[in-house]
């Protein structure tokens, strides 16, 4: 691991994708990437995460830029998100990460289960 002499920006670059790079963030811009601008309950429900879990991403995805959060004054009261330009721009290496999950999620279990029998074994 190169120490900070030889890549000064790698605690900044770090600090970038442990937010951007989580679970819950990535899963937020593909889906926002795919359907446009969604309410918060779409959101939700399209990805299976908790209300807490939903507003701690947003909030963080909306603080760096790559979320935009609309609010119309209705009754009920109606917030919608969908991506900024930079969020645009985070699109096309986020959909790539997805695609690569999903084309590998076979050999991943497979690794798995091979790893936990010669552990366990």
């Amino acid at each position: 691991m190169p120490d900070d002499a030889q890549c000064p920006e790698c605690q900044r670059i770090n600090e970038v994708l442990s937010r951007v790079g989580d679970r819950w963030s990535v899963l937020v811009v593909i889906s926002l990437a795919q359907y446009g601008t969604l309410r918060f309950n779409e959101l939700k429900r399209n990805l299976g995460i908790s209300q807490r879990m939903l507003s701690l991403t947003l909030k963080q995805l909306e603080r760096d830029g790559l979320v935009n959060r609309t609010y119309h004054p209705t009754i009920p009261p109606k917030v919608e998100y969908n991506l900024t330009e930079m969020g645009e721009s985070f699109r096309e290496p986020v959909t790539v990460l997805g695609e690569w999950a999903l084309r590998n999620l076979a050999t991943i279990d497979a690794s798995r289960e091979a790893y936990d029998n010669n552990v366990s074994g």
